[in-house]
């Protein structure tokens, strides 16, 4: 007894709980009152795989079809490349925190327009490099993005460029104003609101875009207004020094509310409260180069990379049939789990504008794939094993699914730090590589949790003692069982 307390002490909590598991006998099931079998392993193991599937027909609600729910990204879908250059008006260079600046006030105009999962980033000092998928009009996304967007109220007797007056009075529209002509009383960093309407002057069909002021440029507004409305006086609404309206002032404006019209489309009103929402760049943005990104290319490689993950996948279903036989459906099944748990989350990020799949994205993709494959192979290797080693089925589907998913976590994390470090410190489509490398090492841990390891012990219960041949078990349960029975000889030569 002295001997035994001690060898139990010297194992360690998990070497205990092994050993626990391998010594333990299945207790007799309880009968319910219909004379069913009640086994609480058996109800958590069902439960588990219940709700996994509730979550997989959610997940095939969400990126159904694949093709409209997950985004697709510049170098597949195509679209539009543009190359912005920024200059001071001074002439200076731009500083970097006017850089940051300029960047996020163009990424919100992108995104303003629609656009998602577009790429914005500067490029050396002085360039952005804007991509938008999906885009076929690389002049209309330069005219908007490349707006400096600097909104100015003038009052119209202070203007001091005769020509531009001239031009101004005669009905002209767009007039340039000469820098250093005029003096604005208020600039557009006092709007708190901006909308489209329909222009209220005209019965063409013309569009308006709406300003509402804050407090403090009402307050300014209604000022200037009074002063001007008993003469009729004119305002000039001035946007990066043209003149795109200048109305006469009828009356004292205390409301705060200023409409610039122009003759404006749908779109060119749209485009202009893009800019007007985004606020006014620090830098002045300069076309460098355009160019417009065809998908047949990407969509010849997406169908490429999908070929190559069904070819793969067929193999490995060969592959599995032949050496694993009924256990090769575990792994189809676990396979089948990470796909559509891996599109559930994909179609989701793209909902949210967070995701697009682009070629690296999808090498990303047939790396987890092939990685959630060992890791189903690496658990059914370690059951077999511990069949082999004398375990019984029921004991080896716990401590072998066990060491089998935790020795796949230690390579999963290893890949996690790779796809992390890719995530968080690259940039372009190498960072979209390491977001769909981290995603599928999160599927295949959701996988050998909720799937294999449940469906595996819920199996072990009963069926694949009943049927070891079709579950490819019989050969190690007859190494099993040979080697007890060597044990057994050489135990009965000692005693001898």
């Amino acid at each position: 007894m002295a001997r035994e307390k001690k060898n139990s002490e010297s194992l360690s909590g998990v070497d205990r709980w092994n050993a626990t598991e391998g010594a333990a006998r299945p207790k007799p099931a309880r009968k319910g009152r219909r004379g069913r079998k009640s086994d609480p392993r058996r109800r958590r193991y069902a439960s588990t795989l219940v709700v996994l599937l509730a979550v997989l027909v959610a997940c095939v609600i969400a990126f159904t079809p694949v093709g409209e729910k997950i985004t697709q990204g510049l170098d597949i879908r195509g679209g539009v490349s543009v190359i912005m250059t920024a200059s001071k008006p001074d002439g200076s260079a731009p500083s970097a925190d006017d850089m940051a600046t300029a960047t996020t006030i163009v990424q919100n105009r992108v995104n303003s327009l629609g656009a998602s999962e577009t790429t914005v980033q500067k490029q050396g000092d002085k360039s952005i490099l804007i991509q938008i998928p999906g885009a076929t009009d690389a002049n209309q996304a330069i005219k908007t993005i490349g707006q400096t967007g600097l909104l100015e109220f003038v009052r119209l007797d202070e203007i001091g460029d005769a020509d531009a007056l001239a031009k101004i009075n005669a009905g002209t529209e767009d007039v340039k104003l000469k820098s250093g002509t005029y003096t604005p009383f208020m600039t557009g960093s006092h709007i708190d609101s901006v909308q489209v309407g329909q222009s209220s002057n005209s019965l063409s069909g013309d569009y308006a875009v709406n300003i509402k002021l804050d407090s403090t440029g009402s307050k300014k507004f209604a000022d200037v207004t009074g002063e001007l409305a008993p003469t009729n006086g004119r305002i000039a609404i001035v946007l990066d020094g043209v003149v795109k309206s200048a109305p006469a002032v009828q009356s004292k404006i205390t409301g705060g509310e200023v409409s610039i019209t122009g003759k404006f489309t749908l779109k060119e009103a749209q485009s202009l409260k893009t800019v007007l929402d985004s606020g006014s760049l620090p830098v002045t943005l300069k076309y460098s180069e355009s160019r417009v990104v065809g998908p047949t290319l990407g969509q010849d490689s997406l169908t490429q990379g999908v070929v190559a993950i069904a070819v793969g996948v067929a193999i490995v279903v060969v592959y599995l049939f032949v050496f694993y036989r009924g256990l090769g459906l575990l792994t189809l099944g676990s396979l089948a789990v990470f796909g559509i748990v891996y599109l559930g989350i994909l179609a989701v990020l793209s909902h949210f504008g967070l995701f697009a799949l682009t070629l690296p994205g999808l090498a990303g993709v047939v790396l987890t794939t092939g990685s959630a494959a060992d890791s189903s192979i690496l658990v059914l290797e370690r059951f077999r094993e511990e069949i082999r080693m004398g375990r019984g089925v029921r004991a080896a589907s716990v401590s072998g699914a066990k060491h089998g998913i935790m020795t796949s976590l230690d390579a999963d994390a290893v890949q996690l730090v790779t796809a992390l470090a890719l995530f968080l410190f690259a940039i372009g489509s190498v960072k979209g590589f390491g977001l769909t490398l981290a995603l599928g090492i999160a599927c295949d841990v959701v996988t050998m949790f909720c799937f294999k390891a449940p469906a595996l012990r819920l199996l072990a219960l009963g069926t694949i003692e009943r049927h070891p041949v079709f579950w490819g078990v019989d050969q190690d349960l007859a190494e099993a069982k040979r080697r007890q029975e060597a044990q057994a000889k050489k135990g009965g030569v000692r005693n001898a």
